[in-house]
């Protein structure tokens, strides 16, 4: 009853957590693109302090929209502020990060081969690992870093390498990634929280009280602002990447976080320019060969290496086939599951007959044989040579025993 309460807490807030992620991310990206729209109004705005202005058509429907340098000479009764995208899209991530790896933390984020942590540390070092972080980012941020964005963009970068290296060295792959998706949803919702909402306070408190208004505030709001535009892209990755373990399983797995963070990060800058009317499709090219390149060095083991392995007989290969799945993989992908997390077939996948391991013979090769993502966290015990025998009887064409 335990694991089926936890099913439908999974289902729930991982439902809620992609709703508000859409609607902020899509606050997000609008407006970037207004702000790098906005068109020189006519001198009649300007000397209202309407800085710039832009015209649309969406819906049936034609929009003028405008910017002002600092505010309006009288503030409108309602006025709309977008926060709680932000603050809902974290505070979700944050619970379904507790259900799913604290909870679950046996299962999810330990890993015995990595290193071997009790629960109660594995959780401690999970939390520290993201509210550390953000207290270097803040840091960085408000210090000597701060004054440059490359050279900010530079130092992240790099400490983000260390970061994730070191979370891949105390849990398990798909732990570590889900981590480092926290890390750069708390900087973004930090953002908002501590820099964008503070800097729009600030401003409409110093109208209010008819005070000079400071430039800064909205310069500082912007900058913030710019910077969860480039992290958008890097946590829809992560939030994707369990499903895909030939990244986070890698040996390399850091490595290629980093690589696909600065990949989809380069991705959004084409667009930020082109929003400008600045075309470098050059940025693009980059980012479309990097990631070909990266699709071809993570490439788990070819053919090639299992053509080596001892031939067996067609049927008795299968007969062994057939044990091993029994043995090692029946528990949580069967009709009726064994194991004390999975109580339904794992992902939909039923393997009780040698017809169906035969049908899920591909998907069983990327995910058992190369990647040795399966059986999960391997509580099954697999071993190495059990993995060559599934690896041979999947390129023999996979037989069924007689």
């Amino acid at each position: 009853m335990e694991n089926y309460i936890v099913e439908w807490l999974s289902l729930i807030f991982r439902w809620l957590h992609v709703i508000t992620g859409i609607a902020w991310i899509g606050a997000s990206f609008y407006f970037i693109w207004l702000d790098n729209q906005l068109e020189m109004p006519p001198e009649w705005k300007r000397t209202q302090g309407i800085k710039g202005e832009l015209w649309a058509i969406h819906g049936g429907g034609i929009y003028e929209v405008s910017k002002y340098a600092l505010a309006p000479a009288k503030m409108p009764e309602t006025l709309h502020w977008f926060k709680w995208e932000a603050y809902a899209t974290w505070l979700t991530g944050m619970v379904l990060l507790t259900v799913i790896y604290y909870f679950g933390a046996e299962s999810y984020l330990i890993d015995p081969d990595i290193a071997s942590l009790e629960k109660s540390q594995a959780i401690l070092l999970g939390l520290s690992s993201i509210f550390g972080s953000y207290i270097i980012y803040e840091f960085l941020c408000r210090g000597l870093a701060g004054k440059d964005s490359r050279y900010l963009a530079i130092i992240l970068i790099m400490v983000g390498a260390v970061i994730a290296f070191t979370l891949t060295q105390l849990f398990s792959g798909r732990g570590a990634y889900i981590h480092f998706g926290a890390i750069i949803g708390t900087l973004m919702v930090g953002n908002v929280f501590r820099v964008i909402m503070p800097s729009q306070r600030a401003l409409l408190n110093a109208i209010e009280k008819q005070e000079t208004l400071d430039p800064k505030w909205g310069q500082r709001a912007k900058l913030h602002s710019t910077h969860n535009t480039y992290l958008t892209l890097p946590i829809i990755f992560i939030m994707i990447s369990t499903h895909y373990p030939m990244t986070y399983s890698h040996s390399y797995n850091w490595m290629i976080l980093i690589a696909v963070i600065a990949i989809t990060a380069s991705a959004r800058h084409f667009f930020v320019l082109r929003h400008k009317k600045i075309f470098k499709p050059i940025i693009l090219l980059g980012a479309l060969s990097c990631t070909v390149i990266l699709a071809i060095l993570i490439n788990p083991i070819s053919p090639s290496r299992m053509v080596d392995s001892p031939t067996t007989d067609p049927n008795t290969l299968a007969l062994n086939v057939r044990d091993i799945v029994e043995r090692r993989c029946s528990s949580c992908h069967s009709s009726n599951p064994t194991d004390d997390v999975f109580t339904v077939a794992a992902a939909g996948l039923k393997l009780d007959t040698m017809t169906e391991v035969r049908q899920w013979a591909s998907r069983i090769k990327i995910r058992t044989v190369d990647s040795k993502d399966m059986p999960f966290m391997n509580k099954t015990g697999m071993l190495p040579e059990e993995r060559e025998i599934l690896g041979q009887w999947i390129l023999v064409g996979a037989p069924l025993p007689n």
